[in-house]
């Protein structure tokens, strides 16, 4: 028995080579080292608390809002706006209609930037996964307040097979819920700014509410309905047919 100890002791001692292996594994203590690709957010304080410095491409990445609008969209300016200069922006069902001029002023540029409303969450999550698997965004934001834990992992499935940023904004209230995402933050609303909270993430449990300073937004916001507010490329549904790929134009 104490040879068959020693044994094992030493198999599970020996040092681990294998690169797929090792990249889903850490230290209970540290940031998880990913070898997926991901870019600063812009803010340096926020940074320091994600895996990899930054926001994780071919990942799904929620965000909890205590209410739509109080910055959320803010947080990710930096890295659209970045990828705006060659690639496409998706927003679906945002709940309030995107702002072109707000969108220019953070450096968005907006000829790449589709708004999609869908009829259903049905049609939403369809089209969401579907956009995720055609390859051909830079990265999609999409809202949505109820989800069942089957769409979470088709959702999720989709984007890690995509080289594509994928948010996915949800209420506060689903943080008590299971969900598959490697990395989920709360946001609620600060003066100036936003609290954010790391609820969940590849490495040690944080404690920590970070302020993350944001400019005032340039114009207001707009309920769907509002008629005369400026919006952009708008789709009303990427596709009703669900035998086609969405075709983004």
């Amino acid at each position: 028995m104490a040879l068959l100890c020693s044994q094992v002791r030493s198999e599970f001692s020996a040092e681990v080579t294998d690169p797929l292996v090792i990249s889903h594994v850490w230290r209970a203590s540290e940031l998880a080292v990913s070898r997926e690709v991901s870019c600063s957010s812009g803010y340096p304080l926020l940074d320091g608390e994600l895996p990899g410095a930054g926001w994780p491409r071919s990942s799904l990445v929620e965000l909890l809002v205590q209410q739509s609008g109080i910055g959320e969209l803010q947080l990710l300016k930096p890295l659209l706006a970045k990828l705006s200069n060659k690639q496409r922006i998706v927003l679906v069902q945002p709940p309030y209609i995107p702002h072109s001029l707000a969108f220019k002023i953070w450096g968005v540029d907006v000829t790449r930037l589709i708004w999609v409303r869908a009829p259903s969450t049905g049609d939403a999550l369809w089209t969401t996964e579907q956009i995720l698997k055609n390859g051909s965004c830079g990265a999609v934001v999409f809202w949505q307040n109820h989800i069942r834990s089957d769409s979470l992992r088709r959702l999720n499935l989709a984007a890690q097979g995509a080289e594509t940023w994928f948010w996915l904004i949800r209420p506060m209230a689903c943080a008590t819920e299971a969900s598959p995402a490697s990395l989920r933050l709360g946001v609620r609303p600060a003066m100036g700014g936003v609290h954010v909270e790391v609820l969940k993430r590849r490495g040690p449990v944080s404690d920590k509410t970070l302020f993350i300073p944001l400019a005032d937004m340039p114009t207001g916001r707009h309920p769907v309905h509002h008629e005369n507010a400026p919006a952009v490329n708008f789709i009303p549904s990427a596709v009703t047919a669900r035998n086609a790929p969405p075709v983004l134009v």
